[in-house]
């Protein structure tokens, strides 16, 4: 028998971590340097393990930003937090009819589905379905 996914749309971890640096090369060398981190053109990718399918990879991004990148905007903060959810299309809907914030559509990718909202702070949110096979199939360099 096969075994029933859970389709709650709801956060399932952390997808990224996203924020402001005066000189971002200089920042990913100093953490590559530093504190080990493998870094890309787009920062570093954390390998971990999914928790309910312990044979899966999954994956955070880092990613140091140019300071004022409109990639934040309409937010004024210093930073933005991805996170990784199931059923996007059911958790944008249950955020419409809490009265949130919705900035834009869902928009799909080889690599998942995404859409940002905007919290009660100000902060921009990005909500990330993924699809890590893809970033596993891709090979490349990660820090773990």
């Amino acid at each position: 028998m096969e075994e029933q996914k859970d389709k709650t749309p709801k956060v399932t971890g952390i997808g990224g971590i996203f924020f402001f640096s005066e000189n971002p090369e200089k920042t990913k060398e100093w953490y590559s340097e530093n504190l080990g981190l493998e870094v890309t053109e787009w920062g570093s990718s954390f390998e971990f393990r999914n928790a309910n399918r312990p044979d899966e990879i999954n994956y955070l991004q880092w990613s140091p930003f140019e300071k004022g990148s409109e990639y934040f905007s309409p937010s004024k903060k210093e930073f933005m937090i991805n996170y990784r959810v199931q059923n996007i299309e059911g958790l944008v809907k249950k955020l419409k009819d809490n009265g949130v914030n919705v900035l834009d559509n869902i928009e799909s990718f080889d690599y998942g589905k995404f859409v940002h909202i905007m919290d009660a702070e100000g902060n921009k949110i990005e909500l990330w379905e993924p699809v890590d096979s893809i970033f596993t199939e891709m090979g490349g360099k990660t820090t773990k």
